[in-house]
């Protein structure tokens, strides 16, 4: 099976069926254990109103509250608010199929507050959709006060469109338009990158580059990422010269947009990138791979600029990991991030590391999960303004009746 075939589901299968690969192999982590953190469970999900199995992390919205999808059945959109010692959670909307199905990327508060994400399935055309979640323009008086869900384009698979955006968060420029990727078809079967326009009352949606499956890669399995020029920058999990995946930069060119390849993953830099890049202050670039580097079990890379052009060189090389979304920075200038095996009970562990690294330190373990307080994190983590660092779990958690636990949304406080 080649990559640009595989499904939504079957990702998602394969992704688990690694994670449970990794445990088995039985390699311990090369970690330190971290001192004076907090770690607390913010939400365990029930499976019922609340929705199960989040793939993706939250987001930090407007005065600290969290907003986030779960992918299991149908999957949905909640928030998060801090009430006292504890939290709240509200079910801003389920899905239904028909306008999509199964996020698996989380979602991001547009200029105008709405919620924009996207679907993985079904929609009009069972290729995945781009949503909009709103609030009801009406006073809600239940205990449930759901949100209006419009969807503001549904992907063909055909006629040069995208097919399947996966894991990535959307992400709007300065004159409020919309990108992101989806991962199957466009000219070349291998994907594309595509763009929202505000029009009149709607939004017009445009592929600004196809992938071809040669060395610029193919399988964009996450979204992109702005530099302060406007470049756009991000990476395939296939393709490339040695087939690995690859790094991509697209600048604006006459109307249009130019790819540049950046970097191809191989066996020896780390193979598979699944994950979206993050850039410091000086322009530098960090993402990680799945398997692959010194250890064979995934790395953690920077991409820096240089007379023009552009360094490749490894940040970390993983012991027990199967990272599959990226790496932030921190407040204190550090790298953080979750892995999704591993750890002192194989059920995943989070991790910091300073970006400076050069595979000459050991990363800092700031949490074991340990089956009911969370089980096999998958989305990025994300920092809130007073340093907190939240995330979730796909699986792990309590009183949940779906097989191994319907997950988390867990906080490390410093």
């Amino acid at each position: 099976m080649t990559y640009q075939q595989r499904s939504a589901t079957s990702i998602l299968s394969i992704s688990l069926q690694t994670a449970m690969a990794l445990i088995c192999a039985g390699i311990s982590a090369a970690a330190v254990p971290a001192q004076a953190q907090t770690y607390s469970v913010v939400h365990y999900f029930s499976g019922e109103s609340d929705g199960e199995n989040p793939i993706a992390g939250v987001t930090v919205a407007r005065a600290g509250k969290l907003v986030g999808t779960t992918s299991g059945y149908r999957g949905g959109v909640f928030s998060l608010t801090r009430s006292g010692a504890g939290w709240i959670l509200d079910p801003l909307y389920n899905f239904t199929g028909e306008p999509g199905n199964g996020p698996t990327a989380g979602v991001v508060v547009g200029p105008n507050g709405a919620l924009y994400g996207t679907t993985t399935a079904d929609g009009a055309y069972e290729a995945g959709s781009i949503f909009e979640v709103t609030p009801a323009a009406t006073a809600c008086h239940s205990a449930i006060c759901y949100w209006n869900q419009t969807v503001l384009h549904s992907f063909t698979g055909n006629l040069g469109d995208g097919e399947r955006p996966l894991y990535g968060n959307v992400i709007f420029d300065q004159a409020g338009n919309m990108y992101g990727t989806a991962e199957e078809e466009g000219e070349f079967d291998c994907g594309v990158v595509w763009e929202m326009a505000p029009s009149g009352s709607g939004w017009t949606e445009s592929v600004i580059y196809n992938f071809t499956g040669a060395a610029d890669g193919c399988n964009p399995f996450t979204g992109v990422t702005f530099d302060a020029a406007g470049n756009l920058y991000g990476t395939t999990y296939g393709g490339g010269i040695d087939g690995g995946g690859t790094v991509y930069q697209l600048t604006p060119s006459n109307g249009s947009w130019a790819e540049h390849t950046l970097a191809g993953f191989n066996e020896s830099t780390g193979y598979y990138s699944s994950a979206g890049l993050i850039a410091d202050q000086s322009g530098n670039f960090y993402g990680t791979t799945e398997l692959g580097g010194p250890n064979g079990w995934g790395t953690v890379f920077e991409l820096s600029p240089s007379n023009g052009g552009w360094n490749f060189s490894l940040v970390y090389g993983f012991s027990k990991c199967g990272s599959y979304p990226g790496v932030t920075l921190g407040p204190d200038g550090n790298l953080y991030g979750v892995c999704v095996t591993g750890g002192a009970n194989d059920d995943g562990w989070v991790f910091e590391m300073p970006p400076n690294c050069n595979q000459t330190c050991t990363a800092n373990d700031l949490h074991d999960f340990a089956g009911t307080d969370g089980q096999y994190p998958q989305g990025a983590v994300v920092f809130d303004a007073s340093g907190n660092l939240y995330g979730t779990t796909l699986q792990g958690g309590q009183g949940c009746s779906g097989s191994g636990g319907c997950g988390v949304v867990w906080e490390i406080t410093p």
